[in-house]
C-alpha cells in the first residue's frame, strides 16, 4: 500500500519580464545540466547543451527569414529533437509555435494554416506530400522548412513530388502558393547555417507564447492562445506536486506532443525540472511502447485509457517485458475504467493516476495521487486550480448532483483565435465550462458522467454513457467501447452500446444478450442498452478520445437485437 503523498498548494512566482524558452531551457545550463541527456530519440542522446545549441539556430534561422515576435510558426513535426528545437527557438524570439496534429489530411492543414496565419512551417518530410499538395489554397505560408528532407531526397523525393528533380534537396526552392512564393528548405542545412548565440526576446509573462488547435471531439478545431507562464503554471501545479518530478526521473508518453497532454508530459514537465524524457515518432503500438520502456528504464509513463487496454491485450507482456523501472503511471483524455485499473496494477504493479485536464486548461486539474487512488473517479483537485459544478442555471448543485464542471485556474487559455463569440459562451470571467458532466462526492472524489453533449435521456431519467461503458469494457471479451442515444421504434431515445472485442473474440448475438444482461444486473435496468452493434474500431480523435458525435451522425434507426 503505497502512503498518501501529502499536498500543498504552491507558491507561484513569475517575474513579469518573462521569456518560456528561458526558464524551461536555458535555465538547466545555468544550473549545470548542459551535458545531461534531455531526450532519449530512436537510440540516441541529445543532451540540454545540445537542443539549446538547435533552439538557437532555429530562433536565428527564424529571424533571418523575417519572422517577427508574435507571428506564428506551424510545426507539423514528430516526437523529436526538432520539436524541442523549433518549440523553444520559435518562443525564444517571440514568435508563437503552433503544434498541429501530424495524422491531418490536407484540408486539415489548409484549416489551420490559414486560421493561424502561420508565416513558417516545420515539417517532416513523410508529411511534407500532404501539405505540398495543397499549397496553392495556403494565404499566409512564406516558408517551409523540412525535417529529413535531405535523406528523404536521396531515394523517395523524385517520385513522391518532395522537390523538383532538378536541384538537391539542401539548396532553397521556391513553390507557389496562394497568395505569392514559398520557399523550402532543408531543416539540417538551414539550421547549421545560423548562430547558435541567441538572446531572448524581452517578453511579457502575459504574451502569447503558443497555440494549441483542441482535438475537435465535438467539432471542428478552435485554436487555444496560451501565454508564456501557463507552462510554469502546469509545471509548479501537478507536475512537482502530484507527480512528485525531479531531475531524477525519466519520462516517456506514448500521447504525442502536437496536443496539450503529450506536450507536458514530453516536453515542458521533463525540461521544468530538469528531467529526461523519451521521444518516439511512431505510432503508440504496444510492443513498441514495451521495447522502449525496457530500453529507456522511463520513472514515469503517460497514456489514454485506450493505450493501456491495448497493451494489456498484448499477450504474456508482463513475462516478455520489463515495465519494474515505472514508479507511476499517468492517464487522461478519457475516463479510465475501474477494471482496466485493476487489471494494470494486478499485471504490472504500480498504480494509473487518472485524471482530466483539456487544451483550454492545458494540462490535468484534477486527478488521484500516489496513495490516494479511488478506482473509476478521476480524484481530487489540484492544488492550485477551484472546482464548481452547475446546472443549467449556473447555480452550484449539491453533493452527488449531476451539472457541468467549471475550472478556475492561471494557465487557462487567454482566448479562442476568431471566435469571440466561443470564448464568451466557454469563458466566463476567472472560470471556464469544460463542457463536462461531473458529480462530487462527500470526500472530495469528483466522478465523470461523460460530455454534456453525450449524456442520454432515458425515460425522463439520466444515462452517464460513462458509467455504462465501464460496466462493459469489464467484461474479458470486451477492448473497448462507446455508448449513444438511438431511437427506438417509437422514436424514443435508448441505449445504443459500439463494442470493439479483444482479439480472438468473435461477435454473435448470444455475447450482445450477456453483454446487455451484464450492465442490466450492475446498473439499473433502463441504462442497459437496448441494441449491442459490434464493430472493428471506433471514431477517434488524434489524442484517443472517442468521437461519439460521429456514430451519432452516422446512426441508422436500428432493429432491436432482443
Amino acid at each position: 500500500m503505497v502512503t498518501p503523498v501529502p499536498i500543498s498548494v504552491p507558491t507561484i512566482s513569475i517575474p513579469d519580464q518573462y521569456n518560456a524558452a528561458t526558464a524551461f531551457l536555458d535555465r538547466n545550463l545555468d544550473e549545470g545540466r548542459g551535458a545531461k541527456t534531455a531526450i532519449y530519440h530512436e537510440g540516441q542522446r541529445f543532451t540540454y547543451a545540445e537542443i539549446a545549441t538547435q533552439a538557437n539556430q532555429v530562433g536565428n534561422g527564424l529571424r533571418a527569414l523575417g519572422v517577427d515576435i508574435e507571428q506564428r510558426v506551424a510545426l507539423a513535426l514528430l516526437d523529436s529533437p526538432a520539436f524541442a528545437a523549433a518549440f523553444f527557438g520559435a518562443i525564444k524570439i517571440g514568435a508563437v509555435p503552433v503544434p498541429v496534429n501530424t495524422l491531418m489530411k490536407p484540408a486539415d492543414y489548409v484549416y489551420i494554416l490559414n486560421d493561424s496565419r502561420s508565416k513558417a512551417l516545420f515539417i517532416h518530410a513523410a508529411l511534407w506530400p500532404a501539405v505540398q499538395s495543397v499549397l496553392p489554397q495556403l494565404e499566409y505560408l512564406r516558408h517551409v522548412i523540412v525535417v529529413g528532407l535531405d535523406q528523404a531526397a536521396a531515394s523517395e523525393a523524385p517520385k513522391r513530388g518532395f522537390l523538383s528533380r532538378r536541384a538537391p534537396a539542401t539548396q532553397p526552392q521556391t513553390l507557389a502558393a496562394a497568395n505569392g512564393p514559398v520557399t523550402v528548405q532543408d531543416y539540417d542545412t538551414w539550421r547549421t547555417s545560423a548562430s547558435s548565440t541567441l538572446t531572448a526576446a524581452h517578453t511579457n509573462k502575459d504574451d502569447s507564447a503558443f497555440w494549441l488547435y483542441s482535438s475537435g471531439s465535438t467539432g471542428f478545431p478552435k485554436g487555444c492562445v496560451h501565454l508564456q507562464h501557463d507552462m510554469a503554471y502546469c509545471t509548479e501545479c501537478y507536475a512537482k506536486p502530484i507527480l512528485g518530478m525531479t531531475e531524477n526521473d525519466i519520462a516517456f508518453s506514448s500521447s504525442k506532443l502536437f496536443f496539450a497532454y503529450g506536450l507536458g508530459n514530453g516536453l515542458y514537465f521533463p525540461f521544468g525540472v530538469g528531467a529526461s524524457v523519451a521521444h518516439h515518432p511512431g505510432r503508440p503500438m504496444p510492443e513498441d511502447l514495451f521495447d522502449i520502456v525496457q530500453t529507456v528504464r522511463p520513472t514515469l509513463f503517460f497514456a489514454v485509457p485506450t493505450v493501456y487496454a491495448s497493451m494489456l491485450a498484448l499477450p504474456d507482456a508482463a513475462k516478455r517485458f520489463d515495465f519494474s523501472s515505472v514508479r507511476a503511471c499517468v492517464s487522461a483524455g478519457e475516463a479510465l475504467p475501474a477494471d482496466i485499473l485493476r487489471r494494470w496494477q494486478d499485471t504490472f504493479h504500480v498504480d494509473i493516476l487518472d485524471g482530466i485536464g483539456s487544451t483550454e486548461v492545458l494540462h490535468i486539474f484534477i486527478s488521484n495521487r500516489p496513495g490516494d487512488i479511488r478506482p473509476g473517479s478521476t480524484g481530487k483537485l489540484v492544488p492550485g486550480y477551484k472546482a464548481r459544478i452547475v446546472d443549467e442555471l449556473g447555480a452550484e448543485v449539491p453533493t452527488h448532483e449531476l451539472g457541468t464542471l467549471q475550472i478556475n485556474g492561471d494557465s487557462t487559455t487567454a482566448v479562442y483565435w476568431n471566435k469571440h463569440e466561443k470564448s464568451k459562451d466557454v469563458i466566463q470571467g476567472h472560470w471556464i465550462s469544460t463542457g463536462d458532466t461531473y458529480y462530487q462526492d462527500e470526500d472530495g472524489y469528483y466522478w465523470y458522467a461523460g460530455r454534456a453533449d453525450d449524456m442520454l435521456r432515458v425515460g425522463g431519467r439520466w444515462v452517464s454513457p460513462a458509467e455504462v461503458e465501464g460496466v462493459l469494457i469489464s467484461h474479458p471479451a470486451v477492448l473497448e467501447c462507446a455508448l449513444i442515444g438511438a431511437p427506438d421504434s417509437n422514436d424514443l431515445i435508448k441505449p445504443k452500446a459500439y463494442v470493439v472485442l479483444k482479439q480472438g473474440q468473435e461477435p454473435s448475438e448470444a455475447l450482445a444478450e450477456e453483454l446487455m444482461t451484464q450492465v442490466k444486473t450492475q446498473l439499473a435496468p433502463y441504462k442497459a442498452p437496448q441494441w449491442v452493434e459490434f464493430v472493428a474500431e471506433l471514431p477517434k480523435t488524434a489524442t484517443g478520445k472517442i468521437q461519439r458525435f460521429v456514430l451519432r451522425n452516422t446512426l441508422q434507426k436500428p432493429t432491436p437485437s432482443a
